[in-house]
């Protein structure tokens, strides 16, 4: 309705602030009706309430759901007070400046007859004393939870297109740039998921807890003292307890007796039986460090030993290995090995010496192909064999990349790339090469195949089958136990019980048994 004297429906008086001048758009949608009082204001906000004085009509703001929703792109927002609306915009082009404030650069979905969040039209506008207050018909961003607008656990829509809602941190919708591959990421880019996954570590010895150090040493000590040797006891305590935390008794033990524990152990005990309990008592990486020093130390080198820790493992245990050589004995490893070795297979051991393999867990389809091309003219279509080529791509993909390689290398050639390691080299470069194939592939089956290599023939190879179950029972013995039943159709406890006959008082058994089953 109109007043006589006053402009037209919705146009006011020009200045009047607020009121919309010919030819220009309304900063908000106009009430159905057009309802103008005195001097141009629309009734809602130009007259506070309960004044007699002015035409009585409905000063309140209207209530939720009493007109229809705005339609999006019909106003345009103004400066700082919305984000923009996603159907307007391709997703390349929203400012990413917005996106922090929305659930990934979208409104969650309106309620139908209710206008989207906004806190006011006008961002710094002072309501004069007397308006009504716009909370109850306009909620504030701040009563629109971002959690309600999706449901529980369901990642939010996002302009991100391998982005999940679950991958951002609490305090933001929009992830770091260095925690996450940008935007732009190839499609030949897979995570870890997608790809053959490193098995979890399952080991069969777990930290003790409760844990007494103290109460452990007492244990020991009573073990050894007088006449006799309690064997049973000192297995129940070092058996089932990590290496580190056998540290922490020998630290009490010296602290409380003022004796070396490894020394009491070695004057009570004797035999196998002696050799397991010394390689359980002595810290991880010095023992390994002194297995590759037994290896190369005297006349001829145990090539087989060298490979079996060298090739197998990570950049952090080559690492501490090197520490833990050159504190042991004031030499530096990777010299050492120069010094015992020759050809390709010193330098395969220089590289893997560098502990720089990549370890990402990304996989980057283009550039496995690209290497099983290269491995492919290194060798099969080579008259010879180009090893730096093997020698290069082994020794610094990560696991994951070097699992699509072999797959790469089979889809152009239809065959297996162990075999042709076996087809292309022979000798220690062979071996150490096919090593670290299979531990690629699956690492517990290659301990599994060396315990059992340790164990066939005549006599045993008691130096290996300790070193390894010594090891790896805080590593991974569960999925070596399991490859092993899957290889040769036995239980790893039990060939060790048949291969152990010649152990007359059993002890040496019942503590590799005791270390594999857990």
């Amino acid at each position: 309705m109109s007043y006589p004297g006053y402009p037209p429906n919705n146009q006011g008086f020009p200045g009047q602030p607020g009121v919309q001048q010919p030819g220009s758009q309304l900063p908000y949608p106009p009430y159905p009706g057009g309802n103008i009082g005195q001097q141009g204001y629309p009734m809602q906000s130009a007259y506070p309430p309960g004044q007699p004085s002015y035409p009585q009509q409905n000063p309140y703001p209207p209530q939720v759901g009493q007109y229809p929703p705005q339609q999006p792109g019909q106003f345009l927002p103004q400066s700082g007070t919305y984000a923009p609306n996603p159907s307007m915009y391709p997703p390349s082009a929203v400012p990413s400046q917005c996106l922090s404030s929305t659930v990934g650069g979208q409104y969650p979905s309106s309620v139908p007859g209710q206008y989207p969040p906004q806190a006011s039209p006008y961002p710094n506008a002072q309501l004069p004393s007397g308006y009504a207050p716009q909370s109850a018909a306009y909620p504030t961003q701040s009563t629109y939870p971002s959690q309600s607008a999706y449901p529980p656990n369901q990642p939010a829509t996002s302009v991100y297109p391998n982005m999940t809602a679950g991958g951002y941190d609490s305090g933001s919708r929009v992830p770091p740039q260095a925690a996450y591959p940008p935007i732009s990421t190839p499609a030949h880019y897979q995570p870890l998921s997608s790809s053959p996954a490193q098995k979890k570590s399952n080991p069969t010895v777990r930290p003790a807890n409760p844990f007494d150090p103290r109460r452990d040493a007492e244990i020991l000590r009573k073990a050894m003292k007088g006449f006799g040797t309690d064997e049973k006891s000192i297995i129940q305590v070092l058996a089932h307890r990590v290496n580190s935390q056998r540290q922490e008794i020998a630290v009490q033990f010296k602290t409380m007796f003022g004796k070396d524990l490894i020394s009491d152990l070695k004057s009570e005990l004797s035999g196998k039986f002696e050799d397991l309990v010394v390689a359980l008592m002595t810290p991880t990486y010095d023992f390994l460090a002194k297995e590759i020093h037994h290896a190369i130390d005297g006349i001829g080198t145990n090539e087989e030993t060298i490979i079996e820790i060298i090739c197998t493992a990570s950049n952090a245990e080559i690492n501490n290995i090197k520490m833990a050589y050159h504190k042991l004995f004031g030499n530096d490893l990777e010299k050492e090995l120069m010094g015992e070795t020759s050809g390709s297979f010193r330098r395969l051991l220089v590289s893997l010496c560098q502990g720089q393999r990549n370890e990402n867990t990304f996989v980057d389809v283009a550039a496995a192909q690209a290497d099983g091309q290269n491995l492919l003219q290194a060798g099969e279509l080579k008259f010879g064999t180009d090893e730096s080529t093997f020698n290069m791509i082994l020794c610094s993909r990560s696991y994951c990349q070097l699992q699509q390689v072999f797959l790469e290398y089979h889809r152009l050639t239809g065959r297996d790339f162990e075999d042709v390691i076996k087809s292309e080299f022979s000798g220690d470069i062979e071996n150490g090469l096919r090593a670290i194939v299979k531990s690629v592939r699956d690492k517990s089956s290659y301990f599994a195949k060396r315990l059992h290599e340790s164990m066939a023939g005549f006599g045993t190879n008691d130096r290996a089958l300790i070193r390894i179950v010594a090891t790896r029972c805080e590593i991974d013995m569960v999925e070596i136990k399991n490859a092993y039943m899957s290889m040769y159709g036995k239980s790893l406890e039990a060939d060790i019980a048949s291969d152990t006959m010649d152990d007359t008082s059993g002890d040496y058994k019942k503590c590799l048994t005791a270390l594999i089953v857990g």
